[in-house]
């Protein structure tokens, strides 16, 4: 029998004796507030540039915490710091959330990134929830607001393709959308959040997904049909798995058994499919007719993919019980916590060769920064909490 309590203590430790501190730690902008997230392996700041989506997940990360975890004031003052720096910097007179400004909070790049308006949204969502502040409730709202508007052609006037030629639908939106809905929803219509809900669900388990292989696309043509290119062979193992653990809560929420299995058949096919079986680890890119691909990072293991299938494998067991499940989480995890992290520095390597060797050994820059990691870590500890709690009760 596995001993889930065991684990559950692990994921814990680690998030709050590592993970946490380590940011609060290293990150922190006194003269300018915001975070710094281009830290090196020992937590030095290599660059100073603020990348709003980044900026929003740190704030999101730590009022999370103070909600969920425990009413640490250190992690809410942490919070409101970012917070603080986005109200002030973060926006152009429309509301649009910039992709990055200079450590002062002068815009860099224009907001073209749809993602750090849903990012922006969470954030101030979470902090409504730990404040009662009304003008974080607002600034969520508004912000959600623009979202909608903006989904059906995200980059908008920033994108670079003629859509004319060639219409493809991404699937990271409606993934998103489904996590973020189920943290702000409280704020939100309740009519339309369902009906954002069951348009996310059917996106995700239908219009992305190939009934042959059981794996979802990251990209379809614009009636939801295979696109027989570069763009349209694209799987992200990532991204789906992610995807999944949100149509599990949601399911859940729902009492929605056969969606539970349904989301719990495409971790399971998708992780089979992305398992590099030579070396270990799950691919960050594949094509689906085994072509080159464009992403040359296509071979590397990244830490979000495989904290992220940690997460949907223990909900999926948690769920349904079946032994499968738990037994890949065991491969995942083994396969993680041996490569990713830094025993020596604290916190984790994001970047991995093919064979498991460091490629970068930074903490955080552009694209990593404190959120798939102590989320995950978070999810997993409650799970085997859970799964745990049961056993007792046998």
């Amino acid at each position: 029998m596995p001993n889930y309590y065991e684990y559950s203590r692990k994921y814990q430790d680690e998030l709050l004796h590592n993970i946490l501190p380590f940011w609060v730690k290293n990150s922190n902008d006194e003269q300018h507030g915001g975070y710094f997230t281009c830290l090196d392996r020992k937590g030095k700041v290599y660059d100073t540039d603020k990348f709003i989506w980044l900026q929003a997940r740190q704030v999101y990360i730590f009022s999370f915490m103070f909600n969920h975890v425990g009413a640490n004031d250190l992690w809410l003052g942490f919070a409101f710091q970012g917070s603080g720096f986005l109200q002030q910097h973060g926006r152009d007179s429309s509301g649009n959330w910039y992709f990055s400004v200079d450590q002062q909070g002068k815009p860099l790049v224009q907001p073209y990134n749809i993602f750090s308006d849903c990012f922006a949204a969470l954030a101030f969502g979470s902090m409504y929830k730990a404040t009662d502040i009304d003008e974080f409730a607002e600034i969520s709202r508004n912000t959600f607001s623009n979202i909608l508007a903006r989904r059906d052609n995200p980059k908008g006037i920033y994108s670079k393709g003629i859509s004319s030629t060639r219409i493809l639908k991404n699937s990271s939106m409606p993934m998103i959308m489904c996590m973020l809905l189920q943290e702000i929803e409280t704020l939100l219509d309740n009519t339309l959040v369902n009906k954002l809900y069951d348009e996310c669900i059917h996106e995700l388990t239908e219009t992305f997904y190939d009934h042959d292989t059981g794996i979802l696309f990251e990209n379809v043509d614009a009636n939801g049909n295979f696109s027989d290119t570069m763009d349209g062979r694209l799987i992200c193992p990532g991204t789906i798995v992610e995807g999944m653990w949100f149509i599990m809560d949601l399911a859940e929420k729902r009492g929605d058994r056969a969606l539970i299995e349904k989301a719990s058949k495409i971790v399971l096919s998708t992780l089979e499919y992305a398992w590099d079986t030579e070396y270990g680890g799950l691919y960050y890119f594949m094509d689906y007719k085994g072509h080159p691909l464009q992403q040359l990072e296509g071979d590397q293991k990244l830490w979000w993919v495989h904290v992220e299938a940690l997460i949907s494998l223990l909900k999926a067991f948690y769920l349904t019980k079946k032994i499968e499940y738990w037994n890949w989480f065991v491969r995942v995890h083994d396969y993680t916590w041996k490569h990713f992290p830094d025993k020596e520095h604290g916190e984790w390597f994001g970047y991995l060769n093919r064979q498991g060797e460091i490629n970068l050994s930074l903490k955080g820059g552009k694209w990593k920064g404190c959120y798939h990691i102590p989320r995950a870590l978070y999810q997993c500890w409650q799970t085997l909490e859970k799964l745990s709690q049961n056993e007792k009760q046998v």
